[in-house]
């Protein structure tokens, strides 16, 4: 099995790039300026695609992902964005909240971290912070501050939601029918007008939705559970030392991390485990299998490579000798 990305088509009239992949890792490499890194939480082969449509001041994209994957890292430095759950087989989870109804998720200058389900789609708009500040100034709207810096879900009105949900399936019918419709300046400007009137519509309904006290302790006891899983350094920890570290139960770790990553603890970390394994063996460095598994926690080979596997519809030594090769 080859894992490879598509190469991005783009076209340079229209500036539309669509391109499509099979390793979330190279998923990642199609985002553009997005700074997020992905780990692949479900087991299955990934298959993904990443549409952007380049406006004179605006971003429009829509991103499908097959696995349930935690993004995380930075849109890029100063930007605002706004994005809306298509479809998924489960919730997403942002900052401890469930998305739903009229809520949609946005941040301006802001760190993303996120638990996305199967079978997911966003789609949304990204542009300047600052192109977004200097219209809510002219057009006297107080930005929500709570967006700062954080990715957070947002309750807005009904109705402008539906508009701009309307506004983005209308586009990319259009990119798939006929994509040299983008292709005029003057469309372009009066789509990103329409898109920046809706959205400039919205903020002003904006509020942001409270998890709830018991919500936001779940949610601090999973950030701490997940910064002692990856930043255990050359050891790996066991469960029941991070149970112990941040003062939980098993049983009640279960249920802060089914809530907030939408999966078990067990399940998680050898998820990630097996996402730091994999990118160590495309390294294609001259060492084993068995070492790299080793030395992050694997101490049962024949189990190790059964999950590895089961979690990428591949063995770990094929994923060792494609990395040889292509080095």
């Amino acid at each position: 099995m080859v894992l490879s990305a598509t190469p991005p088509i783009q076209d340079s009239a229209a500036n539309l790039l669509q391109a499509s992949s099979t390793d979330v890792d190279e998923h990642c490499a199609t985002l553009g300026r997005w700074r997020l890194s992905y780990d692949q939480i479900s087991a299955g082969a990934f298959r993904g695609s990443f549409t952007q449509l380049s406006l004179p001041r605006l971003e429009v994209f829509r991103e499908i992902t097959s696995q349930q994957v935690r993004q995380y890292g930075q849109l890029g430095a100063g930007s605002f964005g706004i994005g809306l759950p298509w479809c998924g087989e489960g919730e997403v989870n942002c900052n401890g909240a469930a998305v739903a109804g009229a809520q949609v998720i946005a941040c301006i200058d802001a760190e993303v971290d996120m638990c996305t389900p199967k079978a997911f789609e966003l789609r949304g708009v990204v542009a300047s912070a600052a192109l977004i500040e200097e219209l809510a100034a002219r057009l006297d709207i107080e930005l929500p501050r709570s967006v700062w810096h954080q990715l957070r879900v947002i309750e807005m009105a009904a109705a402008p939601v539906a508009r701009l949900r309307a506004h983005l399936a209308t586009i990319y019918e259009t990119i798939t029918a006929v994509p040299e419709q983008f292709d005029d300046p003057a469309a372009r400007q009066a789509l990103e007008d329409a898109l920046l009137v809706e959205i400039m519509d919205m903020l002003p309904t904006a509020r942001t939705s409270d998890p709830g006290r018991s919500s936001a302790a779940r949610k601090r006891t999973v950030d701490r559970a997940r910064e002692l899983m990856h930043g255990s350094g050359e050891r790996t920890l066991s469960l029941l030392e991070v149970c112990k570290a941040v003062g939980a139960s098993p049983r009640k770790l279960g249920y802060c991390f089914q809530e907030v990553v939408g999966t078990s603890p067990m399940h998680y970390w050898r998820a990630m485990r097996l996402n730091r394994v994999r990118r160590d063996l495309k390294r294609g460095a001259e060492t084993s299998v068995y070492d790299v598994a080793a030395q992050h926690g694997f101490w049962h080979f024949s189990q190790f490579s059964l999950d590895y596997k089961r979690h990428f519809s591949e063995l770990p030594s094929q994923t060792l000798r494609r990395a040889r090769l292509a080095a």
